[in-house]
């Protein structure tokens, strides 16, 4: 962390292979896309009994949580104690009403970026459809309007500039994962890259 010393609490949140970075570094494919909230919406579609799009407006009423926690990058940096705020998944899941066919989401971005992800992965406490870092909107580089935040994993499945859930019942693999990433990405496994 910059020279400073991590206490042992510290070192134990950090995973193998992983530095502790107090920056929060820019990385992605592509260029960052320009968000224009008055054309923005966002689509929970697939194996769902009630799919259904929501505008920008509509986002900033639900409800909100903020979750106080660590974030892993596949490139090896760990940045510890980050603050995420958005709309909880289990909100959506709730007005999205799954089927029992649906087993795995995948994350549609801009650009055509997909991430996918097992449902029980998915549907966790600290899941959010993030729009605030650290008390702020999320910069443009790092997601803005809204990004999945997912961070028992490593960060690509976080994935930026989000605008849609497609419940499915069989896996699809998103775009990293189809390049060779590790489809599970569980930084305490160092589950980088598929073998």
């Amino acid at each position: 962390m910059g020279g400073t010393k991590l206490s042992d609490e510290q070192k134990r949140r950090v995973p193998p292979g992983q530095y502790v970075t107090e920056k929060f570094p820019v990385l992605h494919y592509g260029s960052v896309p320009h968000a224009d909230l008055a054309r923005w919406d966002f689509k929970v579609f697939g194996d769902v009994a009630s799919p259904f799009t929501f505008r920008w407006d509509e986002f900033k009423l639900m409800p909100r949580k903020r979750v106080h926690t660590d974030i892993h990058c596949v490139t090896r940096w760990t940045k510890l104690d980050t603050d995420f705020e958005g709309v909880p998944i289990q909100h959506i899941l709730e007005l999205a009403q799954l089927k029992p066919t649906a087993k795995f989401v995948v994350a549609h971005c801009e650009q055509g970026y997909t991430t996918n992800l097992p449902l029980e992965v998915l549907d966790d406490d600290d899941v959010l459809l993030a729009d605030s870092f650290d008390g702020k909107p999320l910069e443009a580089e790092h997601g803005w309007p809204v990004r999945l935040f997912v961070p028992k994993r490593y960060f690509w499945k976080s994935a930026k500039w989000v605008r849609g859930l497609e419940f499915i019942a069989q896996d699809r693999l998103g775009f990293w994962e189809r390049y060779g990433y590790h489809n599970s990405a569980d930084p305490w496994r160092e589950e980088r890259f598929s073998e």
